[in-house]
């Protein structure tokens, strides 16, 4: 079972359904100890950075989050919910995030249009394999919709030019995160999606060495 992590924020359910027509048991989970079960869990997020933060803690949800990311299952963060793998954001100072990658969260570069809402193309980070891209080819497009990113770190695996170099997609092992939206970016967002599903499947045993095809 995928856990689509339910904590009050918007855009959940988009994410369920792209999980759930892949043929994923993919489900929307809000309470900790049904989460806690899950073989691989999403982390989606809309809005700032902050109030996400906060949901996901008063939901009971973050020792979840934090144990699953711990235990290295199979771990996806969304937009605002990928930001909340970092350790903080220059949004909302003083508000901590799981801090599972290296690094805080900036304003998009001075002089650009904020938020970025199109579509851009995802350029992979040269030296890094990456089993999320999988199967995309070298610039595959992708929708993004947000103000702010990461600032970089040693688990990017992809950028977007946006006035500049900004972070797209960041990866160690089992825990991903990508800050456009694989749910509304159509058929390289569902095969990113399938990757993920296909993870998940490795992890649960006498599955192992299940691939997309």
């Amino acid at each position: 079972m995928i856990g689509v992590l339910d904590y009050g924020i918007g855009n959940l359910r988009s994410a369920e359904k792209a999980l759930q027509h892949l043929g994923a048991d993919a489900r929307l989970v809000a309470d900790p100890d049904e989460a806690a079960t899950a073989e691989a869990l999403v982390l989606p997020g809309v809005g700032a950075f902050g109030p996400c933060a906060r949901a996901l803690r008063d939901s009971g949800l973050e020792p979840v989050a934090r144990r699953a990311i711990e235990e290295e299952r199979p771990f996806l963060g969304i937009c605002v919910g990928f930001q909340l793998l970092y350790e903080g954001s220059d949004e909302s100072p003083g508000t901590e995030g799981l801090g599972a990658f290296e690094g805080v969260v900036r304003a998009l570069p001075p002089g650009v249009k904020r938020p970025q809402m199109q579509w851009n193309l995802l350029e992979a980070v040269p030296g890094r394999t990456s089993a999320m891209l999988d199967g995309l080819g070298p610039s595959p497009w992708a929708y993004f919709v947000h103000s702010f990113a990461p600032d970089g770190g040693p688990d990017v695996v992809a950028t977007c030019d946006y006035g500049g170099t900004v972070v797209a997609a960041a990866e160690r092992r089992r825990l991903w995160g990508a800050q456009f939206h694989p749910e509304k970016s159509g058929a390289v967002g569902l095969a990113i999606l399938a990757n993920f599903v296909a993870l998940a499947a490795e992890a649960v045993p006498g599955t192992a060495g299940a691939r997309r095809a």
